[in-house]
C-alpha cells in the first residue's frame, strides 16, 4: 500500500518514499463502480495501460445501468483484486487473456442470468472464469450455501478456487509433476461430468473427511487439486496478514497436536521444515480466530479440520507453486501496486 504524490503531468503521481521517480496514473476503473485504487505505470507510448494488472483481466462485466449490478460489481473487483494481489505476491503469471496473452492468459466473465434463460455457472473452462454475479448478494449466497450444505462459500473463496483450475492448466498439466499429481489426488482423466453429477446425486462418499479439505474435493481429482490450491491460498493470505499486524498465536499456549514432518509430500525437501511449521502455525492461528468468532456468535473463521492425507497435498500444491517462482521474473512482483 502506498502514498500517492502528485506529479509534474496531468493526473499522475509518484510513490511517496520510494528511491524510483517513476510516474504512475490510478487505473481507469478507479472512478468506476469497481472503486480500484491499483495504479499503473505511465507509458512512453499511447499503448500504455489504462487498467491495472487486476481490471484489465475483465473480458466481460455485469450490465451497470442495473443498480445492483454496479454494487455487486464493486463487491467482486474488490474480492478479485484480494486473490490477484496474492498471485503476483506468488510469483505466477498473471496476463491477461485479452490484451497480453491469448493463448495462455486469464479472463473473467463476470455474468448475470438473464430471467428466463439458462442460470449462470460458475466455473473455469481454458482460461475463462466465469463468475454469476448473483454471489455478491449476501443473501442469495448464503441461501445456496445452505442449500449446497457448505460451511464456507465467499467471493474470495470462488476465486481462489477457480484460480486453482486455471494454474492447474498451466503448471501441472504436461509437466514432470503430472505424475505426482497423480498419485495423490487421482487420475483427472475420470469422466468429468459424470463424477460430478453423482457427487451431487449421492453426496461425497462415506468418511471422505479423512482424505479431503471439503467434501466437494472428493467429487474428482480436477475438484481436489482446486479445493486444495484454495485451502493454500486462505492459509498463505491470511497467515501473511496476521504476520504483518505482528499477530503470534503462539503465545496463547494451545496445546495442539502438531503434524509432523512424514505428513508432507516430501519430508526430505529443503524448505519441508519450514512449510511444517507455515502449516502448524495456521492450525494455532485458526483455533484462535474460531474462538473469536464463536464469541461474536458467528460462524467459525475457518470451518474445516485438515487430515494427514490433505496435508501432503497442500505440501505438493506449495512445492508446484515455489518451484514456478524461481522461474519468474522479478518484475512481476512490482508490476502491481495499490494507492491511498
Amino acid at each position: 500500500m502506498f502514498a500517492l504524490v502528485p506529479a509534474n503531468g496531468e493526473n499522475t503521481f509518484r510513490l511517496a518514499g520510494a528511491r524510483t521517480r517513476a510516474l504512475y496514473r490510478r487505473c481507469e476503473n478507479f472512478t468506476s463502480p469497481a472503486a480500484c485504487n491499483w495504479i499503473v505505470p505511465v507509458g512512453n507510448s499511447q499503448s500504455a495501460p489504462k487498467l491495472c494488472v487486476s481490471c484489465r483481466l475483465n473480458r466481460t462485466i455485469p450490465d451497470l445501468s442495473k443498480a445492483e449490478n454496479a454494487t455487486w460489481w464493486g463487491r467482486i473487483e474488490l474480492a478479485k483484486r484480494r486473490v490477484i494481489s496474492s498471485l503476483v505476491a506468488m510469483g505466477l503469471p498473471v496476463c491477461s487473456r485479452a490484451t497480453e496473452d491469448p493463448q495462455n492468459g486469464l479472463a473473467f466473465d463476470l455474468l448475470r442470468s438473464v430471467p428466463g434463460g439458462p442460470r449462470v455457472m460458475t466455473g473455469h473452462d481454458n482460461g475463462v472464469i466465469t463468475l454469476n454475479v448473483e454471489e455478491a448478494d449476501d443473501a442469495k449466497r448464503e441461501q445456496i450455501r445452505l442449500q449446497m450444505h457448505e460451511p464456507y462459500r465467499t467471493l474470495v473463496g470462488h476465486f481462489r478456487h477457480e484460480v486453482g483450475h486455471y494454474y492447474w492448466d498451466r503448471l501441472v498439466a504436461g509437466s514432470t509433476w503430472l505424475e505426482g499429481y497423480r498419485e495423490l489426488f487421482g487420475d483427472e482423466r475420470a469422466d468429468y461430468g459424470a463424477a460430478l453429477r453423482k457427487h451431487h446425486q449421492q453426496g461425497p462418499p462415506s468418511g471422505w473427511s479423512r482424505t479431503f479439505v471439503s467434501a466437494y474435493a472428493s467429487s474428482h481429482p480436477w475438484e481436489d487439486w482446486a479445493e486444495t490450491w484454495a485451502h493454500y491460498m486462505h492459509m498463505r493470505d491470511t497467515l501473511g496478514t496476521a504476520a504483518s499486524f505482528g499477530l503470534n498465536s503462539s503465545i496463547a499456549g494451545l496445546q495442539i497436536d502438531p503434524f509432523p514432518k512424514t505428513a508432507l509430500h516430501d519430508p526430505d525437501e529443503a524448505g519441508a521444515e519450514d512449510f511444517l511449521n507455515f502449516l502448524n502455525s495456521w492450525v494455532e492461528l485458526t483455533t484462535v480466530l474460531n474462538e473469536l468468532s464463536r464469541s461474536m456468535g458467528q460462524l467459525d473463521f475457518y470451518p474445516f479440520a485438515l487430515p494427514v492425507k490433505a496435508v501432503a497435498k497442500l505440501h505438493f500444491v506449495h512445492r508446484v507453486v515455489t518451484s514456478r517462482q524461481e522461474q519468474c521474473a522479478p518484475a512481476l512482483r512490482a508490476a502491481t501496486g495499490s494507492a491511498e
